[in-house]
């Protein structure tokens, strides 16, 4: 039996529906039995993986720890995946290092493989740290298949606070944010920005980004989404931009359908 969160409105009360009973609807979802099984199969085998090859071979192993950080569509890349398991975080060369999506270091930190040392995974509490992810991401997961906006925007308003408070330069935190697709699509609905403006120099698209979130919020720093206040207004403001954006799709395609239709 699958559990189809309840999402009444769209845009910003919709939003604030969701606020309000998403600990209870996640509670259900992860009630179903299909994540029951899912979570004591991995509670239950989590202890015997050593190696990123051992977490590779193990498909349900390997969704689950994949779907906790919102890598689950990386499922069928396996020899990427072991790649990035298995050089760790340690060497400034390692691969999770090198890539934008910074979820992807994230996802080998936690296992810690890679190093001389016994890998997390064998850790007391290990498996409940994932499984918390892993409950929270299949929420959000679920959401999308109800409204896609809400999805991106319960993304947004948990990593994005981390983000604020993860500490480096105002420069450092911007481009993360620019390498994460749903935190960047966020952001240029927000401000009003066309997805075209990445292909101009990452120089040029801080900038427009800067300007547009001080015109826009009031401030230009990433830190102030470690304000619930801050975040509530990004959020408010990308679901009324998206509302408005669809809106005006939809009526431009009504109105050729209607001039067609007059037409005949």
């Amino acid at each position: 039996m699958s559990y189809t969160p309840v999402i009444p409105l769209g845009g910003y009360s919709g939003w604030q529906f969701l606020q309000r009973t998403q600990s209870d609807q996640s509670a259900a979802l992860a009630n179903t039995p299909s994540l029951q099984r899912d979570m004591q199969y991995f509670r239950d085998n989590i202890g015997t993986v050593a190696t990123g090859e051992d977490l590779v071979k193990d498909y349900r192993l390997l969704r689950v720890a994949l779907t906790a950080f919102g890598l689950q569509d990386d499922l069928p890349n396996k020899a990427f995946i072991q790649r990035i398991l298995d050089d760790g975080v340690v060497a400034d060369d390692a691969l999770s290092n090198r890539l934008a999506d910074k979820r992807y270091r994230e996802f080998s930190k936690a296992f810690g493989f890679g190093t001389d040392l016994p890998p997390l995974s064998r850790l007391p509490g290990f498996p409940d740290r994932i499984l918390d992810r892993f409950t929270e991401q299949s929420f959000e997961q679920a959401v999308g298949e109800v409204d896609g906006d809400m999805r991106i925007a319960l993304n947004a308003a948990r990593e994005l606070p981390e983000m604020a408070a993860s500490g480096g330069s105002e420069s450092t935190l911007w481009f993360r944010v620019m390498g994460n697709t749903p935190l960047r699509t966020v952001m240029e609905t927000a401000f009003g920005l066309p997805s075209s403006i990445a292909g101009l120099d990452l120089g040029r698209q801080l900038e427009i980004f800067q300007d547009r979130a001080e015109s826009v919020l009031g401030s230009n720093s990433i830190t102030q989404f470690s304000d619930p206040e801050a975040m509530d207004d990004l959020i408010r403001v990308f679901l009324a931009r998206s509302q408005v954006a669809q809106f005006s799709a939809g009526t431009s395609s009504a109105s050729i359908a209607l001039t067609l239709l007059q037409g005949g």
